[in-house]
């Protein structure tokens, strides 16, 4: 018996881009990465799409990436018409949006050597990036986040998804971008909602690996809950470094079972769910978040003075730490979310847990019964705090 043993790597580099204005004729950013690109011979086209929410207040977009590519990358061929596809989680939910895009990358010619550039939120930076890796096994992605939970953590990351059979992310894709250009006047527009709502991603890195990066969150909570743009910029670029940092040294395809950068994760997921996406991802990992810091108190892990303070930043910040649907059916809908992300790990579960703040651990399972208890500690504190 012969065996042939295969082994090779393959290395991937790109660059996240921090400006403002991107399609200002004045600014190179964009003309300069594409200069770059097409000195090496890949073909000059690029499938534009592009978040429908965000479009309703950037009216003028499309005029001004088309003014952009006629002056400044007329070597790149635009796809005659930019694709606007349903912002928000439900847009991963229809099968018929992944298909238009699709349909989108065969009718306009966009191969494995052109661009696939994916304007708008998480969400639809997944739909699209899902899109772009399976079409021709592949096309390059070109991500330009409009959300803080994107330009701090999904958008600068490796993965791409759709839901499928009632399950968030069932259908997806380990694949990098090219290039990510985090636009920060694109905030500006950013309800209340969506602008606290990427700040639970900074809060989860913070906590798991960084205590000065959350002291300095404490520090600046009121400040970030005001919108205040300059501690905003800070807060983004340091999420970002840490969740590039941390994917560029760990695992990035995830083939272990260790999944860090999910803290706070699994109930969050499961609530999006159990609320139909009316909890906003960033506003469930807050409550997920605070959920595993409780449970990580009450079994001694955490000390009560760090989930204190960590409760208190949620706080001050406009988190709502409780929803109603966290205690349906006697919790047991909740703990089904233990069940189903143990499925996604490939059937061990791994679960992190802090042991002080700026210091996670791993454990393999969650007691039921804590679990409930933890819910009940967030239903009494928001009682509290009201």
């Amino acid at each position: 018996m012969q065996t042939i043993q295969q082994r090779f790597k393959v290395e991937y580099n790109y660059a996240v881009y921090f400006t403002q204005d991107l399609f200002n004729t004045n600014n190179p950013i964009l003309k300069d990465f594409f200069q770059e690109y097409t000195e090496q011979g890949f073909q000059r086209k690029a499938l534009v799409i592009v978040d429908e929410g965000f479009e309703q207040f950037h009216t003028e977009l499309g005029a001004r990436i088309k003014a952009y590519f006629e002056t400044s990358v007329s070597h790149i061929q635009l796809a005659p018409e930019i694709i606007t596809v349903p912002g928000g989680e439900a847009c991963k939910n229809n099968p018929a949006l992944f298909e238009r895009l699709v349909e989108a990358v065969d009718h306009f010619g966009i191969d494995r050597h052109s661009f696939v550039i994916g304007i708008g939120g998480g969400a639809v930076l997944d739909l699209v990036g899902y899109a772009a890796a399976v079409s021709h096994r592949g096309i390059k992605l070109i991500r330009i986040p409009t959300t803080v939970l994107a330009q701090n953590d999904s958008g600068v990351g490796v993965k791409n998804s759709i839901n499928f059979r009632g399950k968030k992310n069932f259908l997806g894709t380990f694949a990098p971008p090219v290039a990510v250009f985090n636009d920060l006047t694109y905030l500006r527009t950013l309800d209340d909602r969506d602008w606290r709502g990427g700040i639970a991603e900074a809060i989860k890195v913070a906590l798991i690996k960084d205590v000065t990066f959350f002291e300095w969150i404490e520090e600046h909570a009121t400040a970030l809950a005001n919108r205040d743009e300059d501690a905003m910029a800070y807060l983004i670029h340091r999420c970002a470094e840490m969740h590039t940092d941390h994917i560029a040294g760990g695992d990035p395809f995830e083939f272990g079972s260790s999944r860090p950068l999910d803290f706070g994760h699994w109930a969050a997921h499961k609530l999006e769910y159990l609320t139909g996406f009316q909890v906003r991802h960033g506003e469930a990992v807050a409550i997920g978040i605070a959920l595993d810091c409780v449970y990580a108190a009450k079994i001694g892990k955490l000390p009560e003075n760090d989930l204190l303070r960590i409760i208190d930043v949620l706080n001050k910040l406009g988190f709502e730490l409780y929803h109603p649907k966290l205690s349906e059916n006697d919790k047991v809908n909740l703990r089904n979310g233990l069940q189903e992300f143990r499925e996604h790990l490939g059937g061990r579960l791994t679960i992190m847990l802090l042991e002080k703040i700026g210091l996670g651990v791993e454990v393999h399972e969650l007691d039921a019964d804590v679990i409930a208890q933890s819910v009940d500690y967030l239903e009494s504190s928001k009682i509290l705090h009201a």
